[in-house]
This record gives C-alpha cells, sequence and structure tokens, in this order.
C-alpha cells in the first residue's frame, strides 16, 4: 500500500475508527462515564498509524508557531511523541520528544520528564496528547514543563472529546489544537 500518496489525516481516521473506537459503556480517566471508548494507543502502536500520526502531527506543528521539541503525556502520549520525533527526523528537521510521567519517580535518574536532559530550559515546546476529555492530565503536565523552565506555545491532540477540556486550556491561555474532534467518530456511527 502506497501510504505517500494518500490523504494521511482521512487514512489515519480509517485506522482510529478500525482499531481505537468502540461503541460502549465506560468510566474516563476523568471519572466521567461515557457511551463510546477510544483508545488511541491502539492506532498509534499500530506502524501504519504510527508512521500516520507522526506525519499529520508533524504537518499541523508546521502550519503554527514554531516548536523545538514535543511532549507527550505519559502514557497515550509517548507513541505520540516518538512518532512525531521518528518522522521529523526522517524529513531533516528533528524535533526532540519528551514524556512527562503522571507521578515523580523515586528511583533511577527519578524525576517527571524523560527525555528533557538534553533540551535547554527555555525551549519553546507543542505538548500532545492522545485524548483530551477535561483536560486535566494535559494542565498537570504544562505545569511540570514550565515547572522545569520550558516554554509550552502550543498544546495539540488526537481527538477532543469536546467535554470541557478545550475550554479548561482556554482558561490558562491555550487554544487545543484537535486533529479530530468527536463528530468525527460520532459521524460514522449515525
Amino acid at each position: 500500500m502506497d501510504i505517500d500518496n494518500q490523504n494521511p489525516f482521512q487514512r489515519l481516521l480509517e485506522i482510529l475508527l478500525e482499531r481505537s473506537f468502540e461503541k460502549r459503556r465506560v468510566v474516563l480517566a476523568s471519572g466521567r462515564v461515557s457511551d463510546y471508548y477510544i483508545d488511541c494507543r491502539e492506532t498509534s502502536l499500530n506502524p501504519e498509524g504510527a508512521y500516520l500520526v507522526g506525519r499529520v502531527f508533524l504537518e499541523r506543528l508546521q502550519q503554527g508557531p514554531t516548536v523545538e521539541a514535543v511532549a507527550g503525556v505519559t502514557l497515550g502520549g509517548d507513541p505520540l511523541v516518538t512518532a512525531i520525533a521518528v518522522v521529523s527526523h526522517l524529513q531533516g528537521s528533528p524535533l526532540p520528544a519528551i514524556i512527562v510521567r503522571k507521578q515523580e519517580k523515586e528511583h533511577g535518574k527519578g524525576g517527571a520528564l524523560v527525555g528533557a536532559s538534553g533540551i535547554k530550559t527555555g525551549t519553546r515546546i507543542a505538548l500532545v496528547e492522545d485524548v483530551v476529555t477535561t483536560g486535566g492530565s494535559v494542565i498537570r503536565a504544562i505545569d511540570k514543563l514550565k515547572g522545569a523552565g520550558f516554554n509550552v506555545i502550543r498544546v495539540l491532540c488526537l481527538v477532543d472529546r469536546e467535554e470541557g477540556g478545550s475550554q479548561s486550556l482556554k482558561n490558562m491561555g491555550f487554544e487545543l489544537e484537535a486533529i479530530f474532534r468527536k463528530n468525527d467518530f460520532m459521524a460514522r456511527e449515525a
């Protein structure tokens, strides 16, 4: 399959619908109950899905204010930032990746950030997340990055569930840039 000649956004949505979207009752990380679930890791850990995630996010990043690194909220953001870093390297404009832990690690090197040791403070960062519901994990990650001296200038997600996260981020001065939204999935189910 020649994926370079396809519309990467459309193909990525197809894979998300195929591998990641389920119509079923589930309790989300936010504690809310939903009648559908989107596990983006099923797509971002798939070879074609990972490549497309990297391409789509990188294309979006190239359309806005310039960033010098990407950070992702563990666990869903881990494969996203890895894909972006790999595709950016292949395209000749490498973006280093940072993983933001939800809790600081007590052993080894410790800390809340992985991959940040070679990145200077003040670096302009885009924070990426797989799915945003209320925005709580993204807000905590922004605080950790800022606390380490990084300049978070953009926040992007693969899927915005449109359940308040965008507004929470707007209240902090950030515009959530969503690749896909809830309606992209619900329209397919109608």
